[in-house]
């Protein structure tokens, strides 16, 4: 597969469709997570009292800051530029799943997703498990190397790979993991140039 022929796009959402405002570690020491840890492993491993009381704080925390969220350089344009051409479009974020409608809406894309393709934490075991690419492809009766995972950070990539899907990692001014990179560009704006120039020569 490449990108002039991709018909399945997947996108992480913070920092990949949005700009990225969340201070991991300020949400750690707030919720008492070693530095060194997962925040969502970290909180699956916790007694069920304790863990949905983390998990409370965690989710208003992040409403605040789905609610102010800005888009990304080029998301916006990417994303339509996809949905136009009749691009079958997913999310698959460690956020919760209400909380990533919220943020398409405030970035003005919640009409390219449908809600039952946005996936978040509860409806899928986190990345860099596969799993939640591996339901969509389900869901849109593909094979997951018809995919491509768009991300920022090696999550991301490592959930692709081990999915069999095409890995883009976007939004960093270099690449720090080219072994588990398919392709890699420096923003949205610049990855749909890719796509739009890889169709123009197809």
């Amino acid at each position: 597969m490449t990108l002039s022929t991709a018909r399945h796009w997947v996108f992480d959402m913070d920092g990949t469709l949005t700009v990225a405002v969340h201070d991991f570690a300020a949400i750690r020491e707030a919720l008492s997570i070693p530095a060194e840890d997962d925040i969502l492993h970290h909180l699956a491993a916790l007694p069920e009292a304790e863990a949905q009381a983390k998990h409370a704080w965690l989710l208003e925390h992040e409403r605040d800051l789905a609610l102010g969220s800005v888009a990304a350089p080029g998301a916006v344009e990417l994303v339509r530029a996809l949905h136009a051409r009749g691009c079958q479009l997913g999310i698959l974020t460690r956020n919760a799943h209400e909380l990533a409608l919220l943020t398409l809406e405030a970035i003005g894309l919640g009409d390219c997703f449908a809600s039952a393709d946005v996936i978040g934490r509860s409806e899928a075991i986190p990345k860099p498990d596969p799993d939640g690419l591996l339901q969509l492809a389900s869901r849109w009766g593909i094979s997951p190397t018809a995919m491509v995972m768009v991300g920022d950070y090696r999550f991301d990539l490592d959930c692709a790979r081990a999915a069999g899907a095409f890995g883009v990692l976007v939004n960093l001014p270099d690449n720090p993991w080219p072994e588990l990179t398919d392709a890699y560009a420096l923003d949205c704006a610049a990855l749909l140039a890719q796509v739009t120039q890889a169709i123009a020569v197809a």
